[in-house]
């Protein structure tokens, strides 16, 4: 780090100047506006913070682009200037024209066959079984909207089991382990492992490390889970100066769920998967309570296709409703998404006259699948676009709170790279229950995941030959069921037949 010179004098030292002159060369530097009220350690403080931004130069040009410090990644201030000009510079321009997805696109769920669902699980698990899955979290954010600063995944949705997201998530990993190896059926006693890559953020990495160590890994092997961080970039005003938090810091928030390709590859992580032989990587949010993890249909369809690219959709509620949809950009071009706020209102309630459908129907809910090599290409390619998703937001600063831009890439961003992409239609009620607001908002509440849950595995123990009795309406209570008891309704006619269950309860072994 440069070093700064304190002589004993009372006169105050100056930046460094080799560093106030590479931020003048891109107009930041009034990021040392403050320099002279600051303490000596302050100063060290925000020559620190300024150094890692300019990390690149510092190394003599080493690194290009992305670059990796320890666990942080950090991009180099030539870049992300460009990055500012270039996003402040296209918001709100006109985009490509959009057309509806293909109905050849789209695998629904009215045309699927059960010699389908069983043929794609048998391939599934069998690409399982040979250790060519991986499974990849987001899980960046803290639970702030719920009224928690711990990683979203640590909350628990008030279930009758009192388990959080993470515990979920990790359990129902252990059940594919177990349906993948028991598929096998070759005479042999060989285990399955399904190797979980977690992106955390500066903002949640320690406490999800301490609160899965401190729960033993929820029964997965420790060397089965690597940790990684996504990158920062600086928060800047409306004219793309960087915003101070602090006299001494810069203010920055993390680069959007689709820093996760940049982030995969500045820590040499899709050399990891490549050595350990994994192929297919699946990839969701931490945020919903029903999410399918390594779901051997999903995968089994996925190869089944032969594309480099997937996606799990449901059905557009109503037109007005806050979800992206997925579109084709242009006449024959790539399908991506557009966001909501994206859509105008005339194209969001159009009709397609054939199917009785919303022409843009197929909503993103962050469920995808990918090739490691698709991931590969990706992360390169994404590297050198500069243009970035504005997020106008309040961002705390030296000012008090100021609107400014936080600089996001999404991960559907790498959708238009795709040569290949199919959608998956699944039904809302079977794999999507969002956690994203507090309790006693409209929707997405811990609430309203938790009620869809135990509806739906209320249905699973009757169909298995369960009862049910209840002292409040069935509509407001259900059952739980252990992952580690069935992944998705299956092999529960021994635990459930014939047999009485008082909701709400927790159902295992």
């Amino acid at each position: 780090m440069t070093e700064l010179i304190m002589d004993g004098s009372s006169s105050p030292q100056p930046p460094p100047q080799a560093l106030l002159e590479r931020l003048k060369d891109y107009g930041q530097e009034d990021a040392f506006a403050l320099w002279d009220e600051l303490s000596p350690e302050e100063r060290l403080l925000l020559v620190k913070d300024i150094e890692v931004i300019s990390l690149a130069w510092i190394s003599s040009g080493s690194c290009s682009g992305l670059c990796f410090l320890g666990n942080q990644t950090s991009l180099d201030l030539p870049r992300i200037d460009r990055i500012i000009r270039c996003s402040i510079r296209s918001h709100g321009l006109p985009t490509a024209a959009i057309e509806p997805v293909p109905e050849s696109s789209v695998s629904t769920v009215e045309r699927r066959t059960l010699e389908d669902r069983e043929r794609w699980w048998k391939m599934g698990l069998k690409a399982i079984s040979d250790g060519k899955l991986a499974v990849l979290l987001l899980s960046g954010g803290q639970g702030t909207r719920l009224g928690s600063s711990d990683p979203k995944g640590c909350f628990n949705i008030g279930l009758p089991s009192g388990k959080s997201l993470f515990q979920l998530q990790a359990e129902r990993i252990l059940c594919v382990q177990r349906l993948a190896a028991e598929a096998i059926n070759d005479g042999s006693a060989r285990s399955v492992q399904i190797h979980w890559y977690i992106m955390t953020s500066p903002f949640t990495d320690e406490a999800t490390r301490r609160f899965f160590e401190s729960h033993k890994y929820f029964g997965l092997d420790a060397d089965q889970v690597t940790f990684f961080q996504q990158g920062t970039l600086p928060c800047v005003s409306k004219d793309g100066r960087f915003i101070m938090e602090a006299p001494y810091r810069v203010a920055e928030a993390p680069d959007g769920n689709g820093g996760v390709y940049a982030a995969l590859k500045s820590s040499k992580l899709l050399e990891d998967m490549s050595m350990r032989g994994i192929k297919y990587v699946d990839c969701y949010g931490v945020d919903n309570a029903l999410v399918r993890v390594a779901d051997p249909t999903f995968l089994g369809y996925f190869i089944d296709k032969g594309v480099a690219a997937a996606a799990k959709v449901v059905r557009k509620a109503y037109p007005q409703e806050k979800v992206g949809v997925f579109v084709r950009r242009g006449k024959g071009g790539p399908l991506t998404v557009v966001e909501y706020s994206e859509l105008d209102p005339s194209l969001a309630s159009a009709i397609n006259q054939e199917t009785g459908r919303l022409r843009f129907c197929w909503s993103n809910v962050c469920l995808h699948m990918f090739t490691v090599d698709f991931l590969n290409q990706v992360a390169n390619g994404l590297e050198k676009d500069s243009i970035y998703h504005l997020a106008e937001k309040k961002i705390p600063s030296v000012h008090g709170h100021t609107i400014g831009y936080k600089l996001e890439q999404f991960i559907f961003d790498a959708f238009p790279y795709a040569p290949s992409t199919a959608l998956f239609e699944v039904l809302r009620e079977e794999e999507f229950a969002p956690v994203k607001n507090a309790n006693g908002s409209t929707f997405d509440t811990p609430d309203s995941a938790k009620l869809l849950l135990l509806r739906l595995h209320a249905r699973w123990v009757v169909a298995a030959g369960g009862f049910l009795t209840h002292s409040v309406p069935l509509y407001a209570t259900g059952v739980e069921v252990s992952p580690l008891c069935s992944y998705a309704g299956e092999n529960l006619e021994p635990i459930c037949r014939g047999r009485t269950f008082h909701a709400p309860c927790e159902i295992t072994f």
